[in-house]
């Protein structure tokens, strides 16, 4: 999703909901698919938005690290991908979710030749309202066409945006072509990680909007 827009605005100032994908994912190893989690410190009863979600200890960056090595140290690209991703987790130092987690999005799309613009929330004039303040973010942005993931179906009201005269766009995750994967038959819904160790520079030509 991030190369198919012109500016990716990392919404951070939402609140931070447990058991999501904001600080754990999944990698492909031989006894099946194992999250990898970024323990996270919650504070009362977690009314608090992801940028201000703070990291609890760093012990989890080794752990994390010898679970990749140890599931993709056999993969064709690993020691290329291993040269700069090792450093993010050995040799960064990250207080906050959202430091730890842009640091990553930004190293994979520099790999990848990603240019999108990535910017935050709070850099901009927020609105009350769910759609609407989603819809303006786009007006400051300039922006003319609002892509989004298909979960957002359950709040979006998508007449707002035709109201504000900008196109809403639901992003397909569906149908992704397979790639070679380690460890048997073919696992879906895994981290980028997978990908990039498996198939490295190649890794465009599995992704949909990314020009080789």
């Amino acid at each position: 999703m991030i190369a198919a827009v012109d500016e990716f605005i990392l919404y951070d100032d939402m609140q931070y909901t447990r058991r999501d994908w904001r600080n754990r994912n999944q990698i492909k190893t031989p006894q099946g698919v194992q999250w990898l989690t970024v323990p996270v410190l919650v504070k009362g009863k977690y009314h608090q938005k992801i940028r201000d979600t703070e990291i609890d200890g760093t012990d989890w960056a080794a752990a994390h690290w010898k679970a990749l090595a140890q599931n993709y140290r056999r993969a064709p690209c690993f020691a290329e991908i291993a040269g700069w991703l090792e450093p993010l987790y050995m040799g960064g130092s990250y207080s906050h979710l959202s430091q730890l987690n842009r640091r990553f999005i930004e190293a994979i799309c520099n790999y990848l030749g990603i240019r999108t613009t990535l910017t935050n929330s709070w850099d901009y004039t927020l609105l009350d309202g769910k759609t609407e303040r989603l819809a303006d973010l786009c007006t400051q942005a300039r922006g003319t066409e609002y892509i989004s993931g298909p979960a957002a179906r359950d709040y979006i009201e998508e007449q707002v945006f035709s109201d504000m005269g900008i196109k809403l766009t639901w992003f397909d995750y569906a149908g992704f072509p397979e790639y070679p994967q380690l460890w048997g038959e073919f696992t879906h819904g895994v981290s980028i990680l997978d990908l990039l160790f498996n198939c490295g520079k190649e890794s465009h030509r599995y992704m949909r909007h990314v020009s080789p």
